[in-house]
This record gives C-alpha cells, sequence and structure tokens, in this order.
C-alpha cells in the first residue's frame, strides 16, 4: 500500500531529498526513493549545470528507481514547451538544441507542420537526454488577451487553430517516444489571475468553454495524449463548486472522464502554488484531489504530509481501494508504453 501510494506523485528532486538545489543523484536519492518510491520526478532549470551532468541524474535516477520500492521506474519529467519562456533544457545553454520562437508565432503561421516540428524536434532531443515525459504542449485558447500567465505560450485565440496545432505536435512528441501532456484543463487562456499566487476563475459560461476551451483538449486525446494537467482554475459559470477544477469531482471526472472521454492519467498542476497552499494544507489537498478523480499529484508543498495523509485516508476509507487502483493501472499501463516497467 505505502508503495502504490508513492507512485500517485510527482516531486521535484529537492522535495524528495531535501537539498537546497538537486544536481546529481547519490546516495541521498537512492535513500529516499527507498522511503518514497514516488511515480515521477519533475526537473527545472536549476537542475541542469551542465550537458553530461544532466544525463547522468537522469539515468542514475532511473536505475535507482529500479531497485527502490516496488523496483519501478519514475516518470522523468519536465517543462519544455518551446519559446523563450518555458524550455528549461533549451534555454540552459548546455545543449545543441534547435531554439523556438513563442508558440503564438507558430499558430500565426496556420501551418500544423510547423507545430509538429516543434513536437518532433523537442521530443526527439528530450528522449535522448533521459526524459520521458513532456508537460507540454500548452492546449490553452487565448480568449483573454489581458492573459499573462499564458499569453505567447497559447497557439492563438481561435480554438480550432490551438486544436489542430495541438493535435500535430502531441502525434510528433509521441513518435519521438515521449509522453506528452496537455495543458491546463478546463483552460487557462481566459483567466486574468495567477494560480501561482492565489485562486484564478474562468468567468465563461458552460456553453462557451464547451465550445472554445475544450477543442484543442478533445483534439488532443483524439490524437493519443496520454497525459492531461489539470489546473487550479475555477469555473462559477460552469462546475460552480466552488472548487479549483484541480479538486473538483465535477470537472475531472463528471466531465473529462465521462463527457469528453479521456482514459489516460490525469496530473494535477504544481500543488505548491498559491491557488492550493492559501486554502488547504497538504495532506487535505492530496485527499481531495484524489477522492475527486486524480492520477497523479504534481509538487505537493510538503510530500510527507501529503503522502501520510493520502495514505491514512486508503487505510480509513476515505479513499477506496478500487479508487487508488483505478490511477495505478492508468500509471503503470503508461509506465509500460516508456520501457519503464522491467
Amino acid at each position: 500500500m505505502e508503495q502504490k501510494v508513492a507512485q500517485l506523485f510527482i516531486v521535484t528532486p529537492e522535495s524528495l531529498t531535501g537539498v537546497s538545489v538537486a544536481t546529481a543523484a547519490g546516495d541521498m536519492t537512492r535513500a529516499a526513493l527507498e522511503t518514497y518510491p514516488v511515480g515521477g520526478l519533475c526537473y527545472f532549470g536549476r537542475n541542469i549545470t551542465g550537458n553530461q551532468q544532466l544525463r547522468d541524474m537522469l539515468a542514475n535516477t532511473r536505475e535507482m528507481g529500479c531497485v527502490a520500492g516496488a523496483g519501478i521506474a519514475p516518470f522523468l519529467t519536465i517543462d519544455e514547451e518551446g519559446g523563450p519562456l518555458v524550455a528549461r533544457v533549451a534555454n540552459s545553454g548546455y545543449f545543441d538544441v534547435e531554439h523556438f520562437s513563442n508558440m503564438a508565432d507558430i499558430g500565426a503561421s496556420g501551418d500544423v507542420t510547423h507545430a509538429a516540428y516543434v513536437g518532433s524536434s523537442i521530443g526527439s532531443y528530450l528522449h535522448e537526454i533521459g526524459f520521458n515525459v513532456d508537460f507540454a504542449p500548452d492546449a490553452d485558447v487565448l480568449t483573454n488577451p489581458y492573459n499573462t500567465v499564458i499569453g505567447p505560450r497559447s497557439f492563438g485565440s481561435d480554438p480550432q487553430l490551438v486544436a489542430d496545432m495541438v493535435a500535430a505536435e502531441v502525434d510528433a512528441m509521441l513518435d519521438a517516444g515521449v509522453l506528452p501532456c496537455i495543458k491546463h484543463f478546463p483552460g487557462h487562456g481566459d483567466t486574468a489571475g495567477d494560480s501561482h499566487t492565489g485562486a484564478v476563475y474562468a468567468e465563461r459560461s458552460r456553453a462557451d468553454i464547451e465550445a472554445c476551451e475544450f477543442l484543442p483538449f478533445i483534439s488532443g486525446i483524439e490524437a493519443g495524449c496520454p497525459l492531461v494537467m489539470v489546473g487550479h482554475i475555477e469555473t462559477p459559470n460552469f462546475a460552480a463548486d466552488g472548487l479549483p477544477a484541480s479538486l473538483s469531482k465535477t470537472m475531472m471526472t463528471d466531465v473529462l472522464r465521462d463527457q469528453l472521454g479521456f482514459g489516460g492519467v490525469i496530473v494535477s498542476d504544481s500543488f505548491a502554488m498559491g491557488a492550493i497552499t492559501e486554502n488547504y494544507t497538504p495532506a487535505d489537498a492530496a485527499v481531495r484531489y484524489f477522492q475527486a478523480g486524480g492520477d497523479m499529484l504534481l509538487m505537493p508543498e510538503n510530500l510527507e504530509e501529503a503522502y501520510n495523509g493520502v495514505l491514512s485516508a486508503v487505510q480509513l476509507g476515505d479513499i477506496s481501494s478500487e479508487r487508488l487502483d483505478e490511477s495505478l493501472a492508468r500509471i503503470l499501463a503508461l509506465k509500460e508504453q516508456v520501457g519503464l516497467l522491467a
């Protein structure tokens, strides 16, 4: 049971080991994975100090994961959308890889082969370095021109154009051997706030969201995207439950699962963001997330508290063993797809 619960979390190497900045995987990583054999790790620019350094850290982490806990290698994840804003590897200066302009420029071209090329190029170099999951492409439709959080990270304001670009990039990235993750469901393009610092709202009606924001997610799912990231976005005129989508059974189970037919892995946006931490403890937020239908929780504010909270909830029956095993089955099926199961 402890191994199952650990598989539900994707954490930074710092959160796992307790070091201030992780740039290598050694004895501390090995010991931490024996205690918490997490389902994945997420890396940022601070973790990249050299070409071979990054390759060694990823390879060593994967090898350690194969012998810790249940002996299941972790997802090795990164945000590599392309463009000057979110490209940890390309912007590190340590890799001779292609640099892309903003996805807004790719979308403005109107040519889906450009999006496919982005997916193929990024997927290929991430796979070669050792990553197996990329939290990209961004599937948000930029319906609010004053939205600075998404801004030029979006392919544009035309939902069908964004849908076509997303599908092309998803398909190409899968061919390159890296698992894409479309984000931020149910759509971050209409919001004015920043979920890094507090609650954000998509005020549009259900009909508007279904006709616009959902199109790229439907297109990405139909293209075979295996992961969908759910954002901390409240929809007062849709779910109307007073919850961010990342804690909403309506948005994750009733809509994403049942209405849109997504059968892959639902992953949360970071639970270290203010939209979560200002209102919930790490344990409470984690329990609510899995009760609502999430599969993998990204970057809890405190791993130990979140892990123990979920473990206790399972033991007490507040999270059923069936609910837990549903998520595990999806996670393990995906790991098998990319060769992470021995």
